[in-house]
């Protein structure tokens, strides 16, 4: 019993302690506070002044538009008709499924007097390739193959409606 009583008499002790901080002289806070509401108050800047917008009438309606390429520049380039074009009625080859640069020059091969490169692609299968096979995801055209490359030529879109020749390799063990 004297163990409860001494408990409870060291809480009410520690409880009066820590309440008596509370009652403390104040003056000096209020005498900040009344100082900081004397002071005159702060002079606010007027807004700037905000000019109305003013519309732009377009007027060169008769003027060739800066955003359409000239005529003899998009014929020139694109070859009009005949010109340079990707061949969209041959069938596609397996590797043109893939991007050029996610194929790998892994070897050549010499079979019955056949020259081959062998690519290999991103899911480790190595594939027999030679000159004329397409490859690559731009109409790339095997040109040649030796022992470190297989050279490709790509048709691109030229950005203009037409399209230009693109030199691309694919050099051994690249990746």
């Amino acid at each position: 019993m004297i163990g409860v009583r001494a408990a409870i008499g060291m809480l009410l002790a520690t409880l009066a302690v820590g309440l008596s901080g509370c009652g403390r002289d104040m003056s000096d806070l209020e005498a900040y506070i009344a100082e900081v509401n004397a002071r005159p108050g702060g002079r606010i800047e007027p807004l700037p002044v905000i000019r109305p917008y003013e519309a732009f009438a377009y007027n060169a309606f008769d003027v060739r538009s800066p955003f359409v390429p000239d005529a003899p520049v998009q014929d020139a380039r694109s070859g009009g008709r005949d010109g340079l074009r990707p061949d969209s009625s041959r069938n596609r080859e397996y590797l043109e499924q893939f991007p050029l640069d996610t194929l790998e020059m892994v070897g050549t091969l010499t079979q019955e007097g056949a020259y081959y490169g062998l690519v290999q692609t991103g899911d480790t299968l190595v594939h027999r390739v030679t000159v004329g096979n397409y490859l690559g995801q731009n109409d790339g055209r095997i040109i040649a193959i030796d022992e470190t490359e297989i050279r490709v030529v790509e048709i691109i879109p030229d950005g203009i409606g037409g399209y230009i020749e693109r030199s691309a390799t694919i050099g051994l063990g690249e990746n």
